[in-house]
Formats: C-alpha cells, structure tokens, sequence
C-alpha cells in the first residue's frame, strides 16, 4: 500500500477502530481455515471449488446488506418530510396566538364594564334575600314569646320546630357574614337573637327533668318521654351535619345532648341510690340497706329492659347503659363502705352480697333480665385484691371474737375446780367438761360459716383457728401451772385437783381426736406439727401436775428409806402400794392411752423415788447380816410393788422396777472383788447411771475398799456407756448428796 492510501485510511480507521479490528480477526478467522483446510499438498485441488463457493456466499451476504440499508434510508427519508410538515404548523400556531393576544389586548375596556355588572348582580341577590327574611326578622321576638308559652304547656315538639327553625335563620344570617369576612356584625346578629338562648336553656331544664323521671314516667307516660328523645335525636342530627360542614360553626353547636341524656340518667340512677347521708354500718342496718338495694336494682332493671327499651333507638343501648351504671355505681358504693370501721358481721354481709347474691338469680342473674343482663363483661363488683383485704379484715375481727370467747370459755372452766363437785362425767365414767364441745363448735361454725363465701376465706379463718387453738392451749397450761401452784399452797383447794386435771387430760385427748376434722378438705385432714406439739405440752403439763401430785403422797413414806425399822419390817411399802393403788382408781377415770400412760410413769415415779431413797446415805450395812436384811427387804419391796403394777395392767416387761431387782444383786454379792463386774453389766443395763451413784451404791454395801472401788469407778471409766433412743432415764433423775466434807481447824491443814 502506498503513503497515499495509508494517508487516506488513517481517517477511517481513526474514525471505525471497530471495523478495523474485526477486519483483522476474520482476517485471521480465515487464515486459521486455510492452513487446517490446505495442511497436505493432494488438498489444493479443491481450491478452485472453495473459491467458487464462497465467492457465491459473499454475493449472497452483500445482496442482503443492501437491502437493509435501502429500507433504513427510505425511513429516514419519510422522518424528515415529517419534521418539516411540523414545523411548517408550529409556526402556524404561533402566528394566531399572537393575533388572539392583540384582540384580546383591543377588548380589555370591554370587560371592565362585566365586572361592574358582576358586583351589581351580586349586591341585587343579597338585597333579594334581605327581602325575603325581614318578615322572619321582624317577627323573631313575636315568636321567641311563642316558644316559652309553648315550653310553659309542655308542647316540647311545637317549641322545638319554632326554636330550630330561629336557630337556622340565624346561623344563616352568621354564615353569610362568616364567608365575606364581616365579623363585627356578628355581636350585632348574636345580641338580636339573644332570646335564643334563654328558650334553649328552659328547653334543656325540662328535657333533663323528663330524663330524670324516666323510670317513672316510661311506667306511667311513656309520651313525654318519647317526646324528649326524638328531641335529643334531633339536635344529634344538627350538630352532625354542621361537623360535616365544617365551613362555619355556630355558637352553641355542638350541643351534644345525647351525651348530656347519658349522663343525666346515670346521675339520677346514682344519686337515687348512692348519695344519701352516712350508712349505718351496724349488721342488721346494713343488712336492711343492701336488701333493699337488690330489691330497687332489679325492679328498675326490670323496667329498663321491658319498658324503656322501646321508647329509644336502638343504638342508646340503654339497658347496658344502665347495668354498666348501676355496677361501677354499687363498686364505689361498697369501697365507701368499706373504709369504715366495720364489724364481722358487716364484713361477712359486704363479702356474701358482692361474691354471692350478686349474680345469684335473686338480682342480676334473675330470671326477668336474662339474657340480656349480662354483668360477667363488667368485670367483679369487688377486685380480688379489695375481696382479700376484705377477707383479712373478717379473719382478724373473728379471731378477736374467738379470743374472748376462747378466754371466757378458759375461765368458766377453772371456776368450776373450785366446787364442791367431781367433774361431770360421759356415759363410760370418764371425767370430762364442756370445754373440748365448745371449743371445737366454736372454731367449726366459723370455718363453716366462711365456707358460704370463698375457699380462700375458708382457708384463712381454718388458718386462724389453728393458730388461736394453740395460742389457747398455751394459756391453758399457764392456768395449769397457777392452779397447781395454789393446790401446793393449800392441797383442799380445789378439793377435787386430782379429778379435774384427769378430766383435763380427757379435754386434750379430745381436742386432739378432733381437731383434724376443722379441715375443709377432708382428704388433707393432717394436724400441723407446732399444733401437734402444742397438745403434747398440754398433755405432759397435767400429766406432771398428777406425778407431783402422787409425788407430794409418797414424800413422807420415801423419807423414812432406808432405816433399821424398815430393814427389820414394817408395813411401809404396804402404805406405799396403797396409795398408788389409790391413784389408780382416779387414773381409770381417763381414757385407756392416757391410763396406760399414767400407770406407766407412776410406776418409773415410785422406782425412781425408792432408788433415791436408798441413794441419801442414810443407812451403811455394818455387817454381811445386814446385808443380807437389805437384800431380803429389797427382794420383798420391789416384789411386793411389781405385783401390785402387773395387777394394775403395767406389763412387767416395761417396768423399771427391774432396777430394783437388778440393784439387788450387786449388794447381795458376796465377793468385792467379783463387784467390778457385776456393776459393768449394771451399768450397761442401766447406761444413765453415773460414778457417784456407783459410789453410793458401794457405800451402801459397808465393805467395799478403797482399791476395790477405784478399780470399779476405773471400769466404768474405760466403757463409757451411750443411751439408746428408746431408753427410759433412771437414774439421771436422781440427785446424789454431795459428800460431807472434812472437818478443819482454823489455819490449820485438813486431815
């Protein structure tokens, strides 16, 4: 290629790089073809075919390119004519525009003139309608003086028309001068129709006193009141359509006096029934009062729902209305009682009335309201938080009650220790009072009597009553300990003690059997432990107080063991077995477990006393024969006592006279030195017993050495003894006399 052509081309080329490279690549596209085609030498034969048919191919493919660039070129060819038509209108267009703009500039004067005409024709209206309503305007203070006589004779609907057709024409007249801005003539308008509020004032008076008698006159004369509603509707219908508007609001509006209907009833119905002076809050006073409450609430209801119902639309829901209104007013009414100071018997009315009778058929459930009256959607007439305070305050007023009473009953019953007489007995002999009757009665009425409210009062006042019987348990055995104190002072007051606390113990017996049954529910029957605990007290107090006093009958003949007398023979344990046989014939007037009891600790009573006897270092054996005297004495003693407790029903096998018997054989023991033995396996029988009783018991002896008893007490010393649970204690009731101690010379050294 020449510098010409390369000259030449660099325009396109700069101007179609695109061209130039697809050139290139099919160029090389090509190039790729002929070397794979024309690889071998035998392939060029066919040249000439390759040649021929792809000469035929681009002729083929040039044909079709210019037939698409010939239709792209007739397109654009019709586009252009196209434009030039267009512009030639446009021009049109702007050349007529301007000559309407210059005639309409020539005509300008023209419509100066219309707009004068305009003012001219609008004027001429508004004197055409002043004209119409002078004759309206001159007559409104004629027909104001209408309206009231109108009022005067209770032509509600005639008064209303007159007033609403003087409303209208003067919020006309303020309309007209709202829209052309002319509000200093409003005062003028305002103070020309002054009249009008007057009569809408004595309209309203009356129409509030109607729907205040209501309930009676919907019975009597239902027209009145009809009357006053279709009144109200219409008045409702006024302010609606003026809110719609929204263009202009006349003074007044809205007056809303559907809204004053609803709150004019609930006021009537409220203060009717709920704003009179203070309620006497005494039982029966309140009683009366919310009986008669019941009574008025359902027979107004009635009326509502049979009467009133049809004398309003629909959509006053005026029986709802009027429950809602009675509901939330008896909620406040019965919070106001509340707050006063109120007895049980006024707390257990509120909390029956409001939880009970309410919905009861009695009132609202009764069967004239249903199903329309439906209180369930108001929710409680007393909150569960005002029902539990409420319930608290009742559980606190009954348990002062209980506590007097419980009190009273207490002292009525130690009055009657000091008679004359044996206590009452049941029909199997056994001592008994009214104590356990009247308790038990007492604490049952009232947990029955809160059953009739609410479980959880129920609970509450079983609760307390737990709690106030073991409070007076407590209180019973302080009365115990007094009584016995004064019996120590005077053992022939109160002359029948030892009967009176056996009927006592049958009381607690009693009282224990019983009180599971105060439980509400009787799978649960359990007795609480404190409460449990609390009767066992009481139970060992009396039965302490008879020990002690079985204890005070055996003093005397216990302080003459052990002496030479008894060792030789006397009738002491015969006066012993007496006594305790004695004792036994009152104890037999308590019921078997208690009897059994009693025997039982009795018989650890005397054993202990006769081993503490023998324990005060009042006797030493001088020689083996008295030794043998004591054996024989103890042998004859403690044979002579389990015979008269096996005969009392005391099984031998759970007396601890055995004590005595095995006491017997460490003196009878002939050898010292075999003691050190003998007196292991007693203690391991007995593991309560201590050195100083074993050194007691050696002295008791005469002939016990001093390396005899060190090599013992020594024993004991390395087998020290641990008390089993079921072990009855022995020898740790009884006290030993401390050892005398040498006698000393004044600064001198002991011997």
């Amino acid at each position: 290629m020449s510098a010409e052509d390369e000259h030449a081309a660099s325009p396109r080329d700069e101007e179609w790089p695109e061209a130039e490279k697809a050139e290139k690549l099919a160029r090389g596209a090509a190039l790729k073809w002929a070397s794979g085609v024309f690889y071998r030498p035998e392939k060029l034969e066919g040249l000439g075919q390759y040649r021929s048919r792809e000469t035929q191919r681009n002729s083929s493919i040039q044909s079709r390119l210019k037939s698409t660039v010939q239709s792209y070129l007739e397109g654009v060819s019709a586009g252009l004519e196209q434009l030039q038509l267009a512009a030639q209108e446009v021009q049109s267009v702007c050349q007529d525009l301007g000559a309407a703009r210059w005639a309409l500039l020539d005509s300008a004067d023209g419509f100066q003139g219309l707009q004068q005409m305009r003012a001219l024709k609008a004027e001429h209206v508004q004197l055409a309608s002043v004209v119409q309503v002078l004759p309206q305007l001159f007559s409104v203070h004629e027909v104001f003086s209408h309206t009231l006589q109108l009022l005067r004779g209770q032509q509600l609907l005639e008064a209303h028309a007159e007033l609403m057709m003087m409303e209208h024409l003067r919020d006309d007249i303020l309309s007209q001068l709202h829209l052309r801005g002319l509000s200093s003539a409003q005062a003028t308008v305002l103070s020309y129709f002054s009249g009008l509020q007057e009569i809408n004032e004595s309209l309203a008076k009356q129409l509030w006193d109607i729907v205040g008698s209501s309930l009676r006159l919907v019975r009597e004369d239902p027209v009145l009141f009809v009357t006053a509603v279709r009144i109200i509707e219409r008045e409702e219908k006024i302010d609606d359509t003026l809110l719609l508007e929204a263009t202009f609001l006349p003074p007044g509006r809205p007056k809303g006096w559907r809204q004053k209907f609803y709150h004019v009833l609930q006021d009537t119905i409220t203060g009717a029934h709920f704003h009179h002076a203070r309620i006497d809050t005494n039982g029966p006073l309140l009683a009366r009062h919310l009986a008669a409450l019941q009574k008025d609430i359902v027979s107004e209801l009635r009326v509502v729902k049979d009467l009133m119902v049809q004398c309003v639309p629909d959509h006053y829901n005026i029986l709802s209305l009027c429950t809602a209104t009675y509901h939330q007013a008896l909620t406040s009414h019965l919070q106001e009682i509340l707050r006063e100071d109120l007895d049980k018997q006024a707390l257990f009315l509120l909390l029956e009335w409001a939880l009970r009778v309410y919905h009861s058929p009695d009132m609202m459930g009764h069967p004239d309201l249903l199903p329309e009256v439906d209180v369930s959607a108001l929710g409680a007439l007393m909150s569960p938080e005002l029902v539990d305070q409420t319930e608290r305050k009742y559980v606190v007023k009954v348990k002062a009650s209980v506590l007097e009473w419980m009190q009273r009953t207490l002292d009525v019953e130690f009055k009657e220790w000091f008679r004359d007489e044996e206590p009452e007995t049941d029909h199997q002999g056994f001592f008994q009072s009214a104590l356990p009757v009247i308790v038990m009665q007492m604490l049952n009425e009232n947990i029955q009597v809160a059953s009739l409210i609410t479980d959880s009062l129920q609970q509450k006042v079983y609760n307390m009553a737990l709690e106030e019987l073991e409070a007076f348990l407590g209180r019973l055995r302080e009365a115990l300990v007094q009584c016995g104190k004064e019996h120590q002072n005077d053992r022939t007051i109160p002359k029948y003690y030892v009967s009176y606390l056996l009927a006592m113990l049958n009381n607690n017996l009693a009282l224990s059997s019983s009180v599971s049954s105060l439980h509400p529910d009787a799978a649960r029957r359990e007795v609480p432990a404190s409460l449990r605990a609390a009767l066992d007290r009481t139970q060992k107090k009396a039965c302490q107080l008879l020990l002690e006093e079985l204890l005070l009958d055996l003093q005397p003949l216990c302080l003459q063991l052990p002496s030479r007398k008894w060792l030789c023979g006397s009738q002491l344990i015969s006066s012993m077995c007496e006594v305790i046989d004695k004792y036994a014939k009152n104890f037999s007037r308590v019921r078997k477990p208690l009897y059994t009891l009693l025997l039982m600790e009795s018989e650890l009573l005397v054993t202990s006393q006769y081993l503490r006897a023998l324990m005060q270092k009042k006797m030493v054996c001088k020689s083996e024969e008295e030794r043998g005297q004591l054996c024989d004495r103890l042998l004859q003693d403690a044979t002579q006592l389990r015979e008269l407790f096996c005969g009392l029903g005391v099984d031998q096998s759970q007396q601890s006279l055995e004590a005595v018997f095995a006491l017997r054989e460490l003196i009878c023991l002939k050898d010292p030195a075999l003691l050190s033995l003998e007196v292991l396996g007693f203690a391991t029988k007995y593991p309560d017993i201590s050195d100083e009783h074993i050194s007691t018991l050696l002295d008791l002896r005469g002939d016990v050495s001093r390396e005899v008893r060190h090599m013992v007490l020594e024993m004991m010393a390395q087998h020290p003894q641990v008390l089993p649970e079921s072990y009855r204690p022995i020898f740790s009731t009884i006290l030993v006399p401390a050892p005398e101690l040498p006698f000393c010379l004044r600064k001198g050294k002991c011997a």
